[in-house]
């Protein structure tokens, strides 16, 4: 690095750490910075979706009983990639390295990510590519602070803003995605990062306009959702009976995750042969029920668009349920946040075929926020996301229903690494 480029980074640093001495021209100089983060990270996400949606549509022409060697066949693959090219962590990893070691993601097991995700993703398993998308675009956010020489808080920063613009492209909500990066990382604070928020939030514009770009989705709501009447005040406390039963099976799934969890850990088989084994039961189960199979981004608007019957509903519950279960648990790698809301809004639907009578839109909506809020610890965001996602702007009953899922969560989290406690 040349005098000329230390002495700016130098002034970059000074100028977060003593944000009182305003400088128009640095000041200038940081917020092109945190929109560099973003637009590295929408051309990274970009690229990503590109790639995967092409993979989707290629295999997506395996059906039938030759699902099931299909999704052996790719666990055992992907698994040979973590196995040779590294481990690249999960969640927990990626929350307990923002909170305990400085901030810094490492991006050299970036490619084992990118490509065991794909794998992984594309054959049919139930978790997306939140997750990966994070811990790519979140490390190379470390990887630019450090090649201005950021430390301490700043380089953290600089890593949420990343975290946040995978986000924000994924689910196209700048502000949702930006309250995501940071509420995730602690399950009581939202503000325990406050420096991070807006360089989050500028990362997380930048990096959406140039993920529309590239991929060309849109903008508006990802899932088309039946119409919402005129709001009730009798709305928000339906929200909250139905967000009873969202916890409910809220609860139920983190205990599926942590006895399957447990069950893997007891194998102590090679990654390789226990991703196959994950795939084998996969494959199974997508050949049982194949609306359980993928993460669940194009089949929850089949399911809106469907009208299936109670004991279907149950069954698509039970697997799809299953289904995260062995993709997590198993080594697969992706994230659970969609195919969470897929969850979500299979239980709408039983609700709303035990009860007929009610609102399904409140409903559906309800139980998605209340699920992810009690599984992922995010009541804020979560309100946010589904407003955008669904087309839902009625904000106050979905924020009931998270609030609910969120108090009445278990006392210790799915992901561990939001305890506080350092592993």
């Amino acid at each position: 690095m040349d005098y000329k480029t230390k002495r700016l980074a130098a002034n970059l640093r000074n100028q977060l750490n003593y944000p009182l001495q305003f400088n128009p021209f640095v000041f200038s100089r940081i917020f092109l910075l945190w929109v560099l983060i973003g637009v590295v990270g929408g051309i990274i996400a970009g690229c990503y979706w590109t790639i995967l949606e092409s993979l989707l549509h290629f295999l997506a022409q395996v059906q039938g009983l030759y699902v099931i060697p299909l999704m052996v066949g790719a666990g055992f693959l992907a698994g040979l990639v973590i196995y040779y090219l590294g481990d690249p962590g999960e969640m927990d990893l990626i929350v307990n390295n923002i909170r305990f070691k400085g901030g810094r993601l490492e991006p050299k097991n970036n490619p084992s990510m990118i490509l065991s995700s794909l794998i992984c993703i594309a054959s049919g398993g139930s978790a997306g590519p939140e997750a990966p998308l994070v811990q790519v675009v979140g490390s190379t956010g470390t990887w630019i602070a450090r090649k201005f020489g950021f430390k301490g808080e700043d380089l953290r920063s600089l890593s949420i803003a990343g975290m946040a613009s995978a986000f924000t492209a994924l689910f196209g909500a700048p502000l949702g995605g930006s309250l995501f990066a940071l509420e995730i990382l602690h399950h009581k604070h939202v503000v325990e990062y406050y420096q991070a928020l807006i360089p989050a939030f500028v990362a997380s514009c930048s990096s959406y306009v140039v993920f529309i770009l590239i991929t060309h989705i849109g903008i508006g709501p990802t899932w088309h959702f039946p119409m919402y009447a005129a709001p009730q005040l009798n709305d928000v406390f339906q929200a909250m009976l139905y967000a009873f039963v969202g916890t409910a099976v809220g609860w139920l799934f983190i205990f599926v995750i942590r006895q399957m969890r447990a069950m893997f850990r007891k194998i102590q088989l090679p990654i390789y042969i226990n991703m196959a084994i994950g795939g084998l039961f996969l494959g199974l189960i997508a050949y049982l029920v194949p609306l359980s199979r993928y993460f669940s981004h194009d089949q929850l608007n089949i399911l809106l668009d469907s009208q299936l019957s109670m004991g279907y509903l149950l069954l698509l519950l039970a697997a799809k349920i299953l289904a995260i279960g062995f993709t997590v648990t198993s080594g697969w790698r992706g994230g659970f946040i969609i195919p969470l809301f897929f969850v979500g809004s299979t239980v709408g639907f039983i609700i709303h075929a035990a009860l007929p009578g009610q609102n399904l839109p409140l409903i559906l909506v309800s139980s998605m926020a209340t699920i992810n809020a009690c599984v992922t610890r995010t009541p804020i965001s979560t309100t946010i996301l589904l407003s955008t996602l669904t087309g839902f702007h009625y904000l106050i009953p979905i924020m009931f229903a998270s609030l609910t899922g969120f108090f009445l969560a278990p006392k210790t989290p799915l992901i561990n690494a939001q305890l506080g406690v350092k592993e």
